[in-house]
């Protein structure tokens, strides 16, 4: 897969943006009922939940403040895990919980490496 050489900047980039926006649309649903509404009424862990989605994923798609974001989104997701999914089963694939795992992971990784290109930090440089 030589042709892929040369392109571990553009991928990281895209996944970075790609899982903001992703993770940004978890919050947009739970204050905004969209593209559909949802399912349970918002307490205020689903709120905090909801807040950090929001503001955590935004920033991590622009790439400002990448590193906090992240590793916010990151804690957010494994404390998501365990109170929503975990309680429920020890493996992800059997209690629901695989999005969000993944989530986790991603974002620490994020956290790790910081924004990269196509970024306001990356911008900056």
């Amino acid at each position: 897969m030589k042709f892929l050489d040369g392109f571990g900047e553009q991928a990281y980039a895209l996944l970075r943006i790609v899982a903001g926006l992703l993770f940004l649309a978890h919050g947009v649903q739970k204050f905004f009922n969209f593209p559909v509404k949802f399912p349970m009424e918002l307490n205020p862990m689903l709120q905090a939940a909801g807040a950090i989605e929001l503001i955590a994923g935004g920033l991590i798609v622009i790439g400002l403040f990448t590193r906090p974001a992240a590793f916010v989104a990151s804690g957010m997701s494994a404390v998501g895990y365990w109170v929503a999914h975990g309680s429920q089963g020890a493996f992800p694939i059997a209690n629901g919980g695989e999005t969000i795992a993944l989530y986790c992971f991603i974002f620490l990784f994020v956290a790790t490496r910081g924004a990269g290109i196509w970024s306001v930090e990356g911008a900056k440089k």
